[in-house]
């Protein structure tokens, strides 16, 4: 395929600019084509954040489909949620959203192919249905589309900022303010590759969050995503001084020394109540990709989370 930059289109980021003229790809598998080199500018290779400039002479070719590594598993799935169009997943705690190298099995992924059968091809073979996902470790709801028209009407809705994602999370420290917004770009954090960190010139990113309850030592809030960065919350949280309760990332299973003498005792009891970050993907509202009906969905606490918010309420 090959795409004449037109003078309107003078600046736009090459990902953004082949994502508006390419609706069938996601702008994750645009910008994995421009990493592996299948994309060419004026006959040579590009980055994904080039300004493309009038007259430039873009150039790709789609690979051949990889086959698809993930198979049919008959696993757990807490549907809340299905029609022609969609499905929605209260998901576990503990359980990958799509298959990675050396892990294969036992993902959504596995379940909604032996449930569905067929899904949205869009987001690649390994990510079918996928249009936006939750770390391994947060539980919660998430939307998974099953043909293209919606994975497409999804996505479109995801980038506008038209779904709205709401998550309740237990974090350290009382918040002294109601209410807030963390703006702060995120990216790999360059002294570790597996974690993510606010870095300068890294991707824009915004988390609002409402204090629900101030406890002893922490704080219930809900937060509400602005963009749907890589570990989003736990940074932006971890950023402000209050990370997320059990957390062993960014800090959440370590900050016992921090607070009141008499407070330590219960703190190191709660974290033997979660074995992961107190995040919970709460609700869920967006327009339906066919009808434009309204949808909103609320989950409730899985046990643990349940178990470590009524024990955060304790006064000693």
């Amino acid at each position: 395929m090959l795409i004449v930059v037109p003078p309107e289109a003078a600046e736009e980021r090459l990902d953004l600019f082949l994502r508006a003229r390419c609706p069938d790809l996601s702008r994750s598998r645009i910008q994995a084509l421009v990493k592996m080199g299948d994309v060419l500018v004026n006959g040579g290779e590009a980055r994904q954040a080039y300004p493309v400039q009038p007259g430039d002479e873009i150039a790709f070719e789609l690979p051949e489909p990889e086959v698809l590594a993930a198979r049919p598993q008959d696993l757990p799935l807490n549907i809340v949620y299905e029609d022609a169009d969609l499905l929605v997943i209260d998901k576990a705690a503990g359980m990958t959203v799509h298959p990675a190298p050396g892990a294969s099995d036992g993902t959504l992924v596995n379940a909604l192919l032996h449930h569905c059968r067929d899904l949205s091809g869009i987001n690649g073979v390994l990510r079918p249905g996928i249009v936006h996902r939750l770390d391994k470790e947060t539980s919660g709801l998430m939307v998974v589309a099953k043909n293209d028209a919606a994975h497409r009407a999804l996505a479109a809705s995801l980038q506008q900022r038209e779904i709205e994602r709401r998550y309740a999370a237990l974090v350290w420290g009382v918040c002294r303010d109601d209410a807030g917004r963390v703006a702060a770009p995120i990216d790999r954090n360059p002294k570790n590759r597996k974690k993510m960190a606010v870095v300068v010139g890294g991707r824009d990113a915004a988390t609002n969050f409402t204090v629900g309850e101030r406890c002893p030592f922490t704080t219930l809030v809900e937060c509400r995503l602005e963009t749907g960065r890589t570990h989003q919350i736990r940074v932006h949280m971890a950023h402000i001084g209050h990370p997320v309760f059990g957390d062993p990332v960014y800090g959440g299973r370590d900050q016992t020394g921090g607070i009141r003498p008499e407070y330590r005792r219960q703190a190191k009891w709660m974290l033997g109540l979660i074995k992961r970050q107190a995040l919970h993907a709460r609700a869920l509202e967006f327009a339906h990709p066919r009808t434009g009906e309204g949808l909103a969905f609320e989950a409730g606490w899985p046990g643990d989370m349940a178990a470590v918010v009524e024990a955060a309420r304790v006064s000693v």
